[in-house]
């Protein structure tokens, strides 16, 4: 039974997940409500104090973006 890529890519997404600490949301957006929707999480919460960032990306086939935020659950 051949593996597709999202299944292998979910695993590994499972796998890093275990008690890291980072909370993790996932959009699936048109790609102008993508870019501001990543600037509005990172200025609600900022790098330095939610270490927040994209953690990954990609473009589907109908030209929507699906992607990653993760930052800290809290700032110190």
């Amino acid at each position: 039974m051949g593996l597709r890529p999202r299944d292998v890519a979910s695993r590994m997404a499972a796998r890093r997940r275990k008690g890291d600490g980072y909370v993790r949301d996932t959009f699936t957006l048109p790609r102008e409500e993508a870019r501001a929707k990543a600037r509005d999480y990172l200025t609600r919460y900022p790098k330095g104090g939610y270490m927040s960032a994209v953690e990954s990306w990609r473009e589907l086939p109908d030209g929507a973006i699906e992607f990653t935020m993760r930052r800290l659950p809290s700032a110190d």
